[in-house]
């Protein structure tokens, strides 16, 4: 690691000579945690430029520093923190910063008054590992590096000042086009390149809908059960909640408008529910948009991983069927492509495009452009609608290979729903308690989610399986674990 200069207080007028104030601020912080043990120090002749001192100073300091063992030097390696203190009982762990003003205050440390995030969200078991089972993983050893390095070599060379400067709010215009178009051609979506908005996933994508769209107190109808990290959005914005029943055909909207009429927005993924996987139905789509349009209200359709369908035609989006403009579309890379590039992307209505923008640019300004241009590269070039078909054909068979073995395995006490679609299927089962078989199927190595988790009421029984980056020759072994975690 490279070497840090530290803050170091000198005071040519002081009594106190130089040699001694820079030993004194090494010593301090090395004793407060501030430097740590094995952190490299800079070069005595690096440290005299940058305090402006001569380096004879500095030679005695490290030189006494060196001698009472806060100090150790290696040939090649330079001069570091010791990793044997000769003040390790005074250190302790490390201390937090400014907690000592912290103990020093008796007033309260206020923040805002707005709902906290459970715990939970941090760290839940299931979503510590990689392996079989695991949701939102996608075939990661199967993306086509190739392809993607040489474009990413192309952009790295040819780099003009201007692309280094702020990018547009909404996103590389290269991009949005190529994305309008192949919008409108594989999902219906009815849009042009200024409609679209880059962000960096679905989660950003819910958060500035619901600041342009919500005020503190407004209502949204969440499918129920739902996506649990849609929640923690709306609940930052402070909007309430209102829980919507999903059956085989999807979001209840009668029993919405019937509980709920006045909502504000409505939160659906129409295409391949999460997590029961079902599809909207044509009639319960038409019902959700005449109650928007009588209502004034907004949809928020999230269509996170409708590329994937083994059944049947593939659904279009419920976008392409409003003609009110009342829908907002988001979609994400995470699925089709890997979920580290954080790449989604919004379709605003026309009429809302400057709203979106100024909160754009309150939050983050613009999304970083290198990514955006290799992307946009990946989808003119083809590489885009070519990964997106071998990937269908390799989750195809990877799901067939769960739906089997679970069939072998577990017989009838298991109905799975949703696998006609996507990269996660529901287990739905009675007489278990799902969250303590996952605890113990995270120590296995299974990385599944407990349905009851997606509930706010009542919550069903189950477990949510990701087949994404489980191998067909993998997935019989894992299914029989999976079984042993119920006996």
């Amino acid at each position: 690691m490279t070497a840090i200069t530290p803050i170091i207080a000198i005071d040519r007028k002081a009594r106190t000579p130089l040699h001694r104030q820079i030993y004194d601020g090494y010593r301090g912080a090395i004793v407060s945690g501030t430097l740590r043990p094995g952190q490299r120090v800079p070069s005595t002749r690096g440290l005299a430029a940058d305090l402006n001192v001569s380096r004879i100073p500095v030679l005695g300091a490290y030189a006494q520093l060196m001698a009472e063992g806060y100090f150790q030097s290696r040939v090649g390696a330079g001069t570091a923190v010791s990793l044997s203190l000769p003040d390790q009982k005074l250190l302790g762990e490390p201390r937090p910063i400014h907690s000592s003003t912290a103990r020093a205050s008796k007033r309260p440390r206020k923040i805002a008054k707005r709902p906290a995030l459970p715990d939970s969200i941090a760290n839940p078991p299931w979503g510590r590992g990689w392996g079989a089972f695991a949701v939102g993983q996608v075939a990661a050893d199967h993306f086509p590096f190739r392809e993607w390095n040489r474009l990413v070599a192309r952009h790295s060379r040819i780099v003009a000042p201007k692309s280094l400067d702020y990018g547009h709010p909404l996103g590389l215009k290269d991009l949005r086009e190529a994305l309008a178009s192949y919008l409108r051609t594989a999902r219906g979506v009815r849009c042009e390149a200024d409609q679209i908005m880059i962000v960096s996933g679905s989660q950003q994508a819910l958060d500035i809908s619901a600041r342009v769209l919500l005020d503190p107190g407004d209502g949204v109808w969440m499918e129920e059960p739902g996506y649990r990290y849609a929640r923690f959005v709306f609940g930052l914005n402070v909007c309430r909640m209102f829980p919507i029943p999903v059956d085989d055909e999807g979001l209840n909207v009668s029993i919405g408008r019937k509980r709920y009429p006045n909502a504000r927005a409505a939160l659906v993924t129409p295409s391949h529910h999460y997590p029961l996987g079902v599809t909207i139905s044509a009639s319960r789509r038409l019902q959700l948009l005449d109650w928007a349009a009588r209502s004034g209200s907004w949809i928020l359709e999230d269509d996170y991983d409708s590329d994937y369908r083994y059944e049947g035609m593939p659904i279009s989006s419920l976008q392409g069927l409003d003609s009110n403009s009342r829908v907002v579309y988001i979609g994400t890379f995470s699925k089709v492509l890997l979920p580290s590039l954080r790449l989604g992307y919004l379709v605003i209505p026309s009429d809302l495009v400057q709203r979106f923008l100024m909160v754009r640019l309150a939050m983050d300004i613009a999304p970083a452009t290198f990514s955006q241009a290799v992307l946009a590269d990946f989808i003119q070039e083809g590489h885009f609608s070519r990964h997106i078909r071998r990937m269908r054909l390799l989750y195809r068979e990877r799901r067939n290979a769960l739906v089997e073995n679970i069939e072998k395995e577990f017989g009838g006490a298991a109905k799975v729903t949703g696998e006609q679609a996507g990269m996660h299927l529901c287990v739905v089962m009675d007489g278990i308690l799902d969250r303590e078989v996952v605890d113990r199927a995270a120590r296995a190595g299974l990385w599944l989610v407990p349905l009851s988790s997606s509930y706010t009421q009542k919550p069903h029984q189950g477990f949510v399986l990701g087949f994404g980056s489980t191998p067909v020759k993998e997935m019989a072994n894992a299914v029989r674990k999976l079984r042993a975690q119920l006996r």
